[in-house]
């Protein structure tokens, strides 16, 4: 399974961004998916998950009421639509796939698949 994560850029603060990321080589409708990112320094933390059927949806304190993440399984794709951008927001955004049996969203460690990253700048 291979993951493509694209959509990053410079914003100012305020702004929105939607990034997208692309499964192939797998059974994506059946996949739990999840958002991470990691700032300079800090460790890779959790931003946002969603079931495989798309019905149930999790996010970080952090982000909720900013941040909407989707998917398509028709294009095996799932999004991250973030508005009200923070420079806080500032990362490496990575999507990833959840092991299938894990019991929680939030751990990095239940995911074992990983997109190589794209870049979210966010200028005060």
């Amino acid at each position: 399974v291979q993951l493509q994560a694209s959509g990053g850029g410079a914003v100012q603060a305020g702004g929105s961004l939607r990034l997208s990321c692309v499964a192939s080589g797998g059974a994506f409708s059946s996949y739990h998916m999840g958002w991470f990112r990691q700032a300079p320094g800090k460790e890779r933390e959790f931003v946002s998950a969603i079931s495989a059927n798309g019905v149930s949806t999790y996010y970080a304190d952090s982000v909720k009421g900013r941040f909407t993440i989707s998917r398509d399984n028709a294009k095996n794709t799932v999004y991250l639509q973030m508005s009200s951008l923070k420079p806080g927001d500032t990362a490496v955004y990575y999507c990833a796939i959840r092991r299938t049996y894990a019991s929680t969203y939030y751990s990095k460690n239940v995911y074992h698949y990983w997109g190589q990253g794209t870049q979210v700048t966010v200028s005060s």
